[in-house]
């Protein structure tokens, strides 16, 4: 077997892109991150070089020097810039985000300092899907820009394309939209690959999709440590039992099929949501509230493991730290299936390499049967308190706490399940 394409490793997180590159058949050369926890994470499970730093204290030539690799000789650089500034959430809380205004997105101009310095002969940014939103663009111009600058300076050719994948289009057990752009330094051209998975079994449009990947799928011969604190904790614990698999608190609208005891989309989507063992899971939050969701469909948190598997991480790795530090970790990664997937077609494509022989490592097997969904239980009576008139939310920027947000400021701020 021949040297393995290198990697360089920006805001390597607990190692989501990296897991997937690894699948394609690449080597982590240098990975860069600044979370403890997450370097914990990096350095317990694999052999990679960890630099536990803030980028903007690292210089390009330590990058290199630590990587091994002089400029132009690194295959390819990945990696996610915080993404707090274009977050779907920090609209939903603001009615907008100060993006650009927003310090955190000096991430960016660090990651293309890198690009750069080391000129890879592919790169790999992901984002969140809010980069590409229409009319909230400043990042991406500013990103299209800035390359534009990096090839009149150093030589290169580099034509990004970018779109917004699904994972679970691609057989992710996860409702999860990231943003992607990727480019060859000698200006190839690049196609995305189109999807491979949809909602139906053997479904035809202008080609046959494998089924989603389901939630059971993906969950179905795994389960909490026996040290592992699990339990549903807060206010609304105790309620969870009393709405369906699949479902949220819209359940408990004039408009479900509950009690009416909230109003019609007064709460955050993901206030009270629990899984469906027969649909992907809904998108893993990296700090959510004690009534954030996805919840398992047994009214419980989701372990370790249950979160790895939704995030198509390899069986092997282990999150260090706490409970919050796991779901941080977590729940702020890409999915290692869809990177696999990304890897592979940046060697054919890019780097004039195979693909690696045999089916995708990461793809989560088809499980059979689906048992049936759990029971539902009544609401406690200490819910039933709220039974009544709930007036649906007004539209967007008209909320009881609309105004609180016209100004926008620093996202962490907002709360988790702001009632607007």
């Amino acid at each position: 077997m021949g040297t393995k394409p290198t990697v360089i490793s920006l805001y390597t997180g607990a190692g989501g892109l990296d897991y997937g590159f690894e699948a394609a058949g690449y080597k982590t050369s240098v990975a860069v991150e600044m979370d403890h926890n997450s370097c914990e994470t990096l350095r317990g499970n694999r052999k990679w070089r960890v630099i536990e730093r803030d980028i903007h204290d690292v210089s390009s030539d330590e990058i290199l020097s630590m990587a091994k690799l002089a400029c132009g000789q690194a295959d390819v650089l990945i990696g996610g810039p915080p993404c707090q500034p274009f977050s779907k959430s920090g609209y939903w809380a603001s009615g907008d985000a100060a993006r650009l205004r927003d310090p955190r997105s000096g991430t960016l101009q660090a990651y293309l300092r890198i690009l750069e310095d080391a000129q890879p002969r592919a790169f790999l940014l992901e984002n969140v899907a809010g980069m590409a939103y229409a009319g909230k663009s400043e990042g991406l111009d500013f990103i299209l820009s800035a390359i534009r600058d990096v090839n009149r300076r150093a030589g290169t050719n580099y034509q990004p394309v970018f779109t917004t994948l699904r994972a679970a289009e691609y057989g992710v057990p996860q409702m999860r939209e990231r943003f992607f752009m990727i480019a060859g330094r000698e200006g190839q051209d690049f196609a995305f690959p189109e999807p491979t998975h949809g909602p139906l079994r053997g479904q035809v449009e202008l080609r046959e999709l494998e089924p989603y990947r389901t939630a059971w799928d993906a969950l179905g011969d795994v389960g909490p440590d026996e040290d592992e604190d699990v339990v549903a904790r807060g206010k609304w614990a105790t309620l969870l039992p009393s709405i369906p698999e699949g479902e949220n608190y819209l359940w408990h609208t004039e408009r479900g099929g509950g009690l009416p005891l909230f109003g019609w989309r007064r709460r955050f989507w993901s206030f009270l949501l629990k899984l469906a063992k027969d649909r992907p899971s809904w998108t893993l939050q990296a700090q959510p509230g004690p009534a954030t969701g996805p919840f398992h469909w047994t009214s419980r948190r989701l372990s370790m493991r249950e979160m790895c598997r939704i995030q198509t991480f390899p069986d092997d790795v282990h999150i260090k730290g706490g409970g919050r530090a796991v779901q941080r970790q977590v729940g702020n990664a890409v999915p290692s299936l869809l990177a696999e997937i990304l890897g592979r077609e940046i060697r054919l494509q890019l780097l004039g390499m195979k693909k690696p022989r045999g089916k995708l490592k990461l793809l989560p097997p088809i499980r059979t049967p689906v048992p049936k969904t759990e029971r539902v239980r009544a609401v406690p009576k200490k819910f039933q308190e709220l039974k009544g008139r709930h007036e649906a939310h007004p539209g967007t920027g008209k909320g009881y706490r609309a105004a609180r947000w016209q100004e926008p400021g620093p996202a962490s701020e907002a709360p988790s399940n702001v009632t607007s």
